[in-house]
């Protein structure tokens, strides 16, 4: 890569975009893998577990109140800003609330718990999103894209190894106050982050924002654009079945959370990374 390739990444914005892929990827395996591993060690039953993965719903879903997040602007740190300003701090509240939770006698509880922390994460990426594509020029959004795959890989390290080492040394509840905290990095990543200098305009209406987007869609892409949203949505639907519940058949298998931790969560992660590459 030439010298002025480089300097790409030297930049105050490509530091933020790294931190903040940061904050994205932290709630993840925080309402995925990582509970799972909790509420085997609590003795949840599989069926709880296995109806679990439903929290993550609004990860599927996020795209119904994208433009909400788009059009309205909070009162402070700007439109992309503001909004992730507000998801992390919510977040780090909500992990911790996580925490306090038993996901064993308050199930109920608990899941609506994590539903929550999940809908924030979900909210934190279209925000996250969003900003990338205000802040970085045309050319830099591949530089952009790696910097934030990094930081969000970086995180998925964090909750789905060191997390469930850290969880034979310590309790759960321990574990989840540990991530709230390191939630709040994001926060003032956010507050360090640089402000777009030339922001797209806000939609006027809400109209403007939800019905011309799909109009423009189905007239660019005439019949395949029905083929396109099934694909969207179905294209992953066979690796969720077949991973959802690896984390409790590794522990009910008799491997230790360290285990699962070190290998699953930190050299399969690494090896995927690696792969990707």
């Amino acid at each position: 890569m030439s010298e002025t390739g480089l300097k790409v990444f030297t930049q105050r914005k490509m530091a933020a975009i790294g931190l903040l892929g940061f904050a994205g990827g932290l709630p993840l395996f925080l309402t995925s893998r990582t509970l799972q591993a909790w509420m085997t060690a609590e003795k949840v039953d599989l069926t709880t577990i296995g109806l679990f993965s439903l929290v993550g719903l609004p990860y599927s879903t996020k795209f119904l109140w994208a433009p909400v997040v788009d059009r309205y602007a909070p009162p402070f740190l700007g439109r992309r800003r503001g909004w992730m300003a507000m998801a992390q701090a919510a977040l780090a509240l909500a992990i911790a609330a996580l925490a306090f939770g038993n996901p064993r006698t308050a199930t109920l509880a608990f899941a609506f718990t994590a539903f929550g922390v999940a809908l924030l994460s979900a909210t934190l990426d279209i925000a996250i999103d969003a900003y990338r594509v205000d802040v970085l020029e045309p050319l830099e959004a591949g530089a952009g894209t790696a910097v934030y795959v990094v930081g969000y890989r970086a995180a998925l390290l964090i909750t789905g190894s060191a997390a469930l080492i850290l969880a034979d040394r310590m309790t759960w509840s321990s574990v989840y106050l540990v991530m709230a905290a390191l939630m709040l990095l994001g926060v003032a990543a956010t507050i360090w982050s640089p402000e777009p200098p030339a922001a797209s305009r806000p939609p006027e209406t809400m109209a403007e924002a939800v019905i011309e987007p799909f109009r423009d869609f189905f007239a660019r892409s005439r019949w395949r654009a029905g083929v396109i949203l099934v694909f969207i949505t179905l294209y992953r639907l066979a690796d969720s079945f077949a991973g959802n519940m690896a984390t409790p058949f590794l522990l009910k298998s008799g491997f230790s959370q360290t285990d699962v931790g070190a290998i699953q969560g930190g050299v399969g992660l690494l090896a995927t990374i690696v792969g990707a590459l």
